[in-house]
């Protein structure tokens, strides 16, 4: 660490940055404050859980758990964070945790452990990466280069519930997807395993538990290398390590299996259900809605208590404009978790088709205000659209427009069709400028996804005599999207000190 000291004595100077690591004891560069860390984590903790198919209810047993186990290795930190651990229902085996402690594990992780000590294993490690700032260190490291001493507020996308959010929702999408370095990785595994071992646990389920990690990135398993593995790569120098520093730890210690397995009883019990779930969203996105609909119905032969299940029956009812039957689906979701955005925005959807306008726009809110997502807003913008007021839709526009992605983009020519008559200046740019030969021409470039005519520019000018002139140039024909179009004014001599353009006229060729 004797050169990030030095490099914060070096950075002193210009920033007031450096701290001390609270698991470490090391001075490290950290321009986010511990107050802006606990901000973050605090504002992103519940959105980030519903992106990734929100908490495990149907089994407050595992999360109590969960949390008892979190909360003995997180007071042997002897970091003091206000700790949250969460228990998400979701497939994918992944963990992370957000700046400020607030710590999440999903199903499908837990569902891949052996051992107490193993689940100690993974969230001792997380406790580091919250404990050790890693993610604000990251944070400064970008900052840094980009010239930057502000963090905003970041999220991450595990699932397909996540690659709908927009907003503040989808910029916080970044902060668990970080892949942490070489360094964050060994320094969390091995303050980890102290905390296992000072919490009573037997360190070498962490070793186990790499072990395991390790075998199945070498086998390239899909679901592993689009969770975990993102974010935290597994490494046989990180199984080294872990050996090295279980040998150091006192001999012994609590392996849990027994009451792991008795935590974890219900739900392995359900597993085959949600294993029949996943393959259900799986037929559904490749545009097999009979395979989805059999599946979502096995499910619920298996676990009839899972909104998710039901929600999966909705969707394929919505994508075969089945909408009525859709809405049943939905209804029976919300009735049994009413606090999940995935289910109000789809009924809201539904609802829509049907014509329900005051219930879609009472769905799609319920749903904004536990996610902001792209579908959310482009549906309540087409309805403002046509309702009014019309600025509420152009609002809405834009924050999809902003998202990119195929909402983006139709978002983005709805915004174009709205304000392109009242400011065609934002969406078509000018120059002007001399041609070479001492006369004034003037270009503009259409900057839409659409065809535009009926051009036209003001223009300003100093002539050769000082005089300011302004005059306004039009453009014949139509102008594609992407292309420039230029007009020779036949004003010359042009003296070349200054000339401004500004587009006041375009519409769109239908």
């Amino acid at each position: 660490m004797r050169n990030q000291t030095i490099w914060c004595l070096a950075l002193s100077t210009f920033f007031a940055g450096c701290a001390v690591n609270p698991v470490t004891g090391d001075r490290e560069l950290i321009l986010v404050s511990g107050e802006q860390e606990l901000a973050m984590g605090a504002q992103n903790y519940v959105p980030m859980q519903q992106s990734q198919g929100g908490p495990y209810d149907v089994d407050p047993a595992l999360t109590q758990y969960v949390q008892a186990v979190g909360m003995q290795l997180a007071e042997a930190s002897g970091v003091a964070l206000p700790y949250e651990f969460t228990v998400l229902n979701n497939s994918v085996p992944n963990a992370w945790a957000l700046p400020g402690g607030k710590i999440a594990i999903n199903r499908g992780l837990l569902t891949e452990l052996k051992s107490e000590a193993e689940l100690a294993a993974v969230l001792g490690h997380e406790i580091v990466h919250a404990a050790g700032r890693h993610t604000a260190k990251q944070m400064s490291r970008g900052m840094l280069m980009q010239g930057l001493v502000v963090a905003t507020s970041v999220a991450t996308n595990d699932s397909s519930y996540g690659d709908l959010a927009v907003g503040g929702a989808s910029v916080a999408a970044q902060m668990t997807m970080m892949k942490y370095g070489r360094d964050a990785e060994l320094e969390s595994d091995k303050y980890g395993m102290r905390y296992m071992s000072k919490a009573g646990y037997d360190p070498q389920g962490a070793v186990t538990l790499q072990e395991t990690f390790v075998r199945l990135s070498e086998g390239k398993n899909q679901d592993w290398l689009s969770g975990l593995f993102a974010s935290h790569p597994p490494s046989q120098e990180r199984v080294k390590a872990n050996r090295k520093s279980a040998a150091k730890r006192p001999a012994g210690g609590k392996l849990g299996v027994e009451s792991f397995n008795a935590a974890m009883k219900r739900t392995l019990a359900a597993k085959p259900a949600y294993d029949a779930y996943d393959e259900g969203r799986k037929a559904l996105s490749e545009k097999e809605t009979d395979a989805a609909l059999a599946h979502a119905n096995e499910a619920l032969t298996l676990f009839p208590n899972e909104a998710h299940f039901h929600a999966l029956r909705g969707d394929v009812r919505l994508v075969n404009d089945q909408y009525d039957m859709a809405v049943t689906n939905y209804n029976r979701a919300i009735d049994r978790r009413g606090d999940f955005f995935y289910y109000h925005l789809q009924r809201g959807i539904a609802k829509h088709e049907l014509g329900q306008i005051d219930a879609a726009i009472s769905d799609l809110e319920t749903s904004l205000q536990l996610l902001p997502t792209a579908p959310a807003h482009f549906t309540l913008g087409t309805i403002k659209e046509q309702r009014g007021p019309l600025e509420e839709a152009i609002n809405h526009y834009k924050v999809v427009a902003k998202s990119g992605g195929e909402y983006g983009k139709v978002a983005y020519a709805a915004l174009v069709r709205l304000e392109l008559p009242q400011q065609p200046a934002a969406y078509v740019a000018s120059v002007c400028g001399d041609d070479g030969s001492g006369q004034i021409v003037v270009q503009v470039r259409n900057d839409t996804s659409v065809i535009i005519a009926g051009v036209q520019a003001q223009f300003q000018y100093v002539d050769s005599g000082g005089d300011p002139r302004l005059r306004t140039q039009n453009f014949s024909g139509q102008i594609a999207p992407g292309k420039i179009a230029s007009v020779r004014t036949g004003l010359a001599p042009y003296a070349g000190t200054r000339c401004e353009a500004k587009v006041t006229n375009a519409r769109i060729v239908e």
